[in-house]
């Protein structure tokens, strides 16, 4: 079953970064992330816009 939901190691494996990363970026609310209990999750539908809404126009 495909999920929408991810974890940081899939997050960071999609955005090419370092673990450490996605955590600092998903305590500073600086990419759509959410808690369940101590793991953070990402939806990958909104990781996809935030990509969209945060690229620079050239």
């Amino acid at each position: 079953m495909s999920s929408d939901i991810l974890t940081v190691e899939e997050v960071a494996e999609y955005l090419k970064l370092a673990k450490k990363t996605v955590y600092k970026m998903a305590v500073e609310k600086k990419i759509p992330a959410f808690r369940v209990g101590k793991f953070w999750r990402f939806r990958k539908t909104e990781i996809d816009e935030w990509i969209k809404s945060n690229r620079e126009e050239h």
